[in-house]
């Protein structure tokens, strides 16, 4: 005779490939022009494009300069179009840290409204060296809005371009070490 046990019996599942929405939030400041920490930016971002592509994620591109920062790219599975806005972004300007992580934060929340299966991620990639903000103190702006990427469970990555290498000390003017440990993120 057979006997089949709780352990025989396989009940197929089916469990759905959940999606990334990235939002590059990328600093094309003035400080971003000097040595060549743009080219390290946009060499960044496109390696990190191939391999949202790869995986189906969705992708938006947030620049910030001057006196404010801008969707210049709204999300998209499109990594040649977001190759192409990249490639042509200039440098200059001022240094809207805080404006920049605003926008890529409501990118974000306005898609998590949309879609709640997405796992959200907002890659930093600037200096750091922020010198406008929306008030009087730079610095508590953007440790503020890096506490509420952490609380809406945002997910950051920060790549931070300023380089100390050639410096006698270990001194850095960027808040991107700030932003990474406010946020709970990602720091290289």
């Amino acid at each position: 005779s057979i006997v089949i046990q709780d352990a025989d019996i396989r009940e197929k599942s089916r469990v759905g490939k959940v999606s990334v929405t990235c939002v590059f939030v990328v600093d094309i400041s003035g400080s971003m022009g000097a040595e060549k920490r743009m080219e390290s930016a946009k060499g960044a971002v496109l390696s990190l494009l191939e391999d949202a592509y790869q995986n189906r994620d969705r992708v938006s591109l947030v620049a910030f300069r001057g006196n404010d920062a801008e969707v210049v790219m709204p999300l998209s599975s499109s990594v040649d179009l977001a190759y192409k806005q990249l490639k042509e972004m200039p440098t200059g300007g001022k240094t809207p840290l805080a404006r920049g992580l605003m926008k890529g934060y409501e990118v974000l929340m306005n898609e998590k409204k949309k879609r709640k299966e997405i796992i959200p991620l907002l890659i930093l990639i600037s200096d750091g060296r922020a010198n406008i903000g929306y008030g009087k103190n730079i610095k508590d702006e953007i440790l503020s809005i890096a506490g509420q990427l952490r609380e809406e469970g945002i997910h950051t990555v920060i790549i931070d371009t300023e380089s100390v290498k050639r410096s006698i000390v270990n001194f850095q003017l960027g808040y991107c070490r700030d932003i990474a440990e406010a946020s709970g993120g990602a720091y290289y």
